[in-house]
């Protein structure tokens, strides 16, 4: 206890005592992400307002040999801002200018705790946007999408975060400040950016980054569909990506969703709907649009679809949206814990895989509801439950596990864009060979050759963290 009052008294010798949180309160409420079955509470929770303060922080970590963890606003869902050894959560609460936009050149230099949507609010009026739109995009940040690499919605046709951020600021492990990339593309040197880009904090922590901005589409149709059974619904999606059309988006939420949207929101659907297809269609011609979804009509009908809604006007589309934007936070209604897995298959395993879910949620006696983003195959079983249960909490972690194997048994993989964590460590053995896993450790150990940034995540065997795991997992373990 000492010497944490020590390590406080000298954190406050060089940032304010409001930028510097501790107590029992604070600890909890920095112990985990949104993934909640691991925790850890760090000793402190510092909140920098500049690169050059997280770099005197980085730096004073480093003298006193203290374990420190990036965090954004908390919303990763596989515990990658787990202080997973304790020591100092770095949040970025304070990092959230826009720092120049570029409007000639359709980029913008923004800190990286900025929320996602605000970069689309703020170049909304210029007819642009920032095209990656995780579905918490109006708190996720900036730098945590630059982590995980997130993707959302929109992404099947615009692309995830790595093909929109062209340059970054990074204070290295040892608390130097690089730039990496370059705002003109194909630029000299490595893809640096890149690398960092995904890596999950390990590999430094990003403070700025440059990023591109998309304009906003003319045109735009989005269309509600509702089935009677979820594999039409899958069946139509496979249909639709092979007839060569590519929607903006192509989203399904089935009945386990439908029922939390009836208890939180008191919404209808037809009845006898099993799943709903959320499709989206945009670009600068309107003939060209009204083409793509007249095929996403006709293939939806050839599925014995029971209904199809389309919206061409904002209202009217975002009533449609409503389903998917609010799906898993109406789940609260029917659990207190959520754990929403990441794995990802191809399109057209998308009714196996989904008929593997059921059954795997049926026999270890754990609710699931499905939500996710059918067009590209990345699939989010949502199981719902009580953590505070440890019976309940190791048939959720063995169900994960359970499907996450399935996933790569059918050619996909552990994780499309919520990442690795802590909660995915064991099983980066199925989908890589130990020498493929030190290749990627060489890697790492070029930015991060110690164990003081981020420990913890992405690679299996770390040597300091094998005895904290079964602290991680808390009272249920």
């Amino acid at each position: 206890m000492d010497v944490e009052r020590g390590w406080l008294a000298e954190l406050m010798g060089f940032l304010r005592p409001d930028q510097v949180l501790t107590g029992a309160a604070a600890r909890r409420g920095y112990d985990c992400d949104a993934y909640t079955v691991d925790r850890f509470p760090p000793v402190a929770i510092v909140l920098p307002e500049s690169t050059a303060e997280v770099a005197e922080v980085v730096r004073w970590c480093n003298l006193r040999n203290v374990p420190f963890t990036a965090r954004g606003a908390g919303t990763g869902l596989s515990g990658g801002s787990l202080p997973a050894l304790g020591g100092i959560v770095i949040s970025t609460k304070k990092l959230t200018q826009i720092l120049e936009i570029d409007l000639p050149n359709r980029q913008m230099l923004a800190q990286t705790g900025i929320a996602n949507k605000k970069l689309s609010d703020a170049v909304k009026a210029a007819g642009l946007h920032f095209a990656p739109d995780p579905s918490s995009q109006t708190v996720a940040t900036l730098g945590g999408n630059i982590a995980e690499n997130a993707g959302g919605p929109h992404t099947l046709k615009y692309g995830v975060t790595a093909s929109h951020v062209v340059a970054l600021t990074l204070v290295t492990p040892e608390g130097d400040v690089v730039q990496l990339g370059d705002r003109v593309p194909g630029g000299p040197g490595l893809d640096l950016a890149g690398l960092v880009i995904g890596s999950e904090g390990t590999l430094g922590i990003a403070t700025e980054a440059w990023v591109t901005l998309t304009p906003l589409p003319n045109h735009v149709i989005t269309a509600l569909v509702a089935f009677g059974t979820v594999r039409e619904a899958t069946e139509s999606v496979a249909e639709i990506i092979a007839s060569g059309t590519i929607p903006a988006a192509l989203e399904i939420m089935d009945r386990g969703i439908l029922g939390a949207l009836k208890a939180a929101f008191n919404l209808e659907y037809p009845v006898g709907t099993e799943a709903l297809l959320l499709v989206e269609c945009d670009g600068d011609s309107a003939e060209l649009v009204k083409a793509e979804m007249a095929t996403v009509d006709a293939i939806c009908r050839s599925q014995n679809c029971l209904n199809l809604e389309t919206a061409e006007d904002e209202v009217a589309r975002q009533k449609l949206w409503t389903a998917r934007k609010k799906g898993v936070g109406a789940m609260g209604r029917l659990a207190p814990s959520i754990v929403t897995h990441d794995g990802v298959i191809p399109r057209s395993k998308l009714p196996e895989m989904l008929d593997t879910v059921y059954e795997v949620a049926s026999r270890h006696q754990i609710g699931v509801a499905n939500i996710f983003h059918a067009g590209d195959g990345n699939l989010h079983p949502c199981f719902y439950f009580d953590d505070r249960d440890p019976d309940q909490v190791r048939r959720v972690v063995e169900a994960g596990e359970e499907i996450m194997r399935r996933c790569i048994e059918l050619g996909g993989s552990i994780t499309g864009e919520h990442g690795i964590g802590v909660e995915k460590l064991d099983l980066m053995g199925l989908m890589f060979s130990p020498a493929d896993l030190e290749f990627q450790a060489q890697a790492k150990r070029i930015f991060n050759d110690g164990a003081l940034c981020n420990p913890c995540k992405i690679l299996p065997n770390q040597k300091s963290c094998v005895e904290h795991k079964s602290r991680w997992r808390g009272m249920a373990w």
